[in-house]
């Protein structure tokens, strides 16, 4: 357990999502920023006078009870210093002190001040947030799409350029690839296995913010994308039929034009 008892100002918990690029090399945001924290793996504890917050690499930022205003100083700040803020994908929960871990109606109990407790439930809403924004992800682009297989299914063909269905397919692949690349993200973190004692409290919210049973949906999601794109791919190969079989016909008839001309010039001759 760690050491740092912290008394704080308010009982709210507040999750926000600023994209992958928040801490890469692409980022504008000044690394000495975080200097004054502690890390654990891929997260940081910051502590501020009203509270703390923890800072995950992927780009979720989780506070405990830092005062309002403290706070969007920081959201605005982030927000200025990265692009990729993702609006509407927060999260607001509150949190309080007992003899128990309970966890009912948005309202967390905490058995004890153990800033590594926190942790193993800051983990929880951090995956539980980023895998809202996978969830939006991959609905919007089958929403995108949805009247591609519906039009197949009633004129039995797609009306769309070979360019277009190129860009497509493209859009759907980086969809697909984006998301699978970041699975990792919504594994066991990396923290309990260095902490085990808190994998108990970190499945409890797992559990509560239904991680895993949206990680199995999300997969049928990509499954769909991934039909999606197939059907696309087999149309694409058959416009490029088609197109080939045409020229083959123009061709043909080409060369029978030209041999009947020059049949009737041998016959005018």
């Amino acid at each position: 357990m760690a050491d740092n008892k912290i008394t704080f100002s308010d009982d709210k918990l507040s999750v926000y999502n600023f994209g992958d690029n928040f801490l890469s090399e692409k980022s504008n945001i000044d690394k000495r920023f975080f200097e004054g924290g502690t890390r654990y793996r891929d997260a940081v504890q910051i502590i501020v006078a009203t509270g703390e917050y923890w800072i995950f690499d992927y780009g979720v930022v989780v506070f405990w009870a830092v005062a309002a205003g403290e706070r969007q100083a920081l959201i605005n700040r982030l927000k200025s210093d990265n692009t990729t803020y993702i609006e509407n994908i927060e999260e607001h929960l509150r949190f309080t002190f007992s003899n128990e871990l309970i966890i009912k109606k948005d309202t967390i109990v905490l058995p004890d001040n153990d800033p590594l407790t926190r942790l193993a439930i800051s983990h929880a809403l951090a995956q539980s947030n980023k895998l809202m924004e996978f969830e939006l992800q991959a609905q919007n682009k089958i929403m995108d799409y949805s009247h591609i297989p519906e039009e197949l299914a009633k004129l039995g063909k797609i009306s769309i350029s070979q360019k277009d269905i190129a860009k497509i397919r493209g859009t759907l692949l980086s969809t697909k690839s984006d998301i699978i690349l970041h699975y990792g993200l919504l594994d066991t973190p990396d923290f309990i296995w260095e902490y085990p004692e808190y994998e108990a409290t970190y499945e409890r919210m797992a559990r509560y913010m239904d991680i895993h049973q949206r990680v199995e949906l999300l997969s049928k999601k990509l499954s769909t994308i991934h039909e999606l794109f197939e059907m696309l791919a087999a149309e694409q190969k058959h416009q490029h039929s088609s197109f080939l079989e045409w020229i083959i016909i123009v061709l043909i008839a080409i060369e029978i034009v030209l041999f009947v001309v020059q049949e009737l010039k041998s016959l005018a001759s």
